[in-house]
């Protein structure tokens, strides 16, 4: 790790402004991410320790003294990953002639990232898994995403899916219920106001006139917030709101727990009762390797749903298997997901 002018600015700045217990610690985790993000420019692993390293200098304390916490550690790797790719992902999709080349360029730097082996009370209870920097170019790639888009991500997190969407020169749309997360997304994203609503209900908060054209969501998957137990269908909840808010002809793409899906016995008439308004086009299973990074190993799907009726709301596509794999989910979505439907009048009124 080496230590910039400009790093320790960041840190003199985020000291000064106030306490991680006063509410200062996005900025900490900023001024930390702004001590590491050299290490991924120059290839270089972060390992435990000087991670350990980063964090104490940021937030003038350890782990052991109750300064930061190790959850709060990964968050700042995530945002270093988002300064990285502020500053190398329009270059990197320049030098990539397709998400499968751009693949191994994010897989590079993820492998620089510690794994996540410890977690929070807040996040278990929020279910605060971000995405894996590699997940989220599949569900980039399933989007389609291009400059006159605007995104919309419901529970945006540490912002790896709403990076993504930037280097692809969309307009962003942020939300995040966590006040850190929140803060996070400010620093991070400086001039996006990030709105901090219950994604469940996003479509009843969000300002009329706000119309997205893409959802990228990575919602909770049993989790709703205000309630102290699992609600089996907390994603269906997000998804079903934030489709409700997406331009008619728009694009959602959702990354959920596998059993989320049309051929499951149990969310077989939700889906069916979801496709009077918005088709589901594409549905893969993911195996839980691919979350394993980020401290879980359970299976994930991705799902594709276009905003437009579906004729047929019974009739579902073929689910494409499980994917072991996110070369093998790519190559699935670049052979199975359908160009998007043109764009429509808003049957809203917004």
């Amino acid at each position: 790790m080496t230590t910039s002018s400009s790093s320790m600015a960041a840190i003199a700045a985020a000291r000064s402004s106030g306490s991680a217990e006063n509410g200062n610690a996005a900025a900490y985790i900023v001024a930390a991410a702004r001590l590491i993000v050299s290490d991924l420019e120059c290839g270089r692993r972060i390992n435990a320790a000087n991670l350990r390293i980063a964090m104490e200098s940021a937030f003038g304390g350890s782990d052991a003294e109750g300064a930061w916490d190790w959850k709060t550690a990964y968050d700042t790797c995530e945002a270093a990953t988002v300064l990285f790719l502020r500053k190398f992902g329009v270059a990197l999709r320049s030098r990539a002639a397709s998400p499968s080349a751009m693949l191994p360029m994010l897989a590079k730097i993820a492998d620089l990232l510690p794994t996540h082996t410890r977690r929070s009370e807040q996040s278990e209870t929020l279910q605060q898994f971000s995405t894996p920097i590699v997940l989220g170019l599949a569900a980039s790639a399933a989007a389609a995403i291009s400059p006159s888009d605007i995104v919309l991500e419901p529970s945006a997190g540490t912002g790896l899916l709403a990076i993504l969407a930037e280097s692809s020169g969309a307009s962003l749309v942020l939300n995040e219920l966590a006040d850190t997360r929140a803060g996070l997304l400010s620093l991070l994203f400086p001039g996006i106001p990030v709105t901090r609503f219950d994604a469940a209900h996003i479509d009843d908060h969000l300002k009329t006139g706000v119309t997205p054209s893409i959802v990228l969501m990575n919602p909770p998957f049993s989790a709703i917030a205000n309630v102290d137990r699992r609600i089996a269908g907390a994603a269906l909840r997000h998804i079903s709101s934030a489709l409700a808010r997406l331009a008619d002809g728009g694009r959602l793409v959702a990354i959920t727990g596998a059993n989320c899906a049309p051929d499951n016995p149990t969310w077989h008439d939700s889906f069916v009762s979801l496709q009077e308004h918005g088709q589901v086009v594409f549905s893969a299973d993911i195996d839980g390797a691919v979350y394993a990074r980020h401290g879980t190993t359970i299976a994930t799907r991705l799902t594709v749903i276009d905003k437009r009726a579906a004729d047929d709301p019974t009739s579902f596509p073929t689910s494409q298997g499980v994917a072991p794999d996110v070369g093998t989910l790519l190559g699935w979505i670049a052979r199975s997901v359908p160009p998007r439907p043109p764009p429509q009048r808003s049957s809203r009124g917004r």
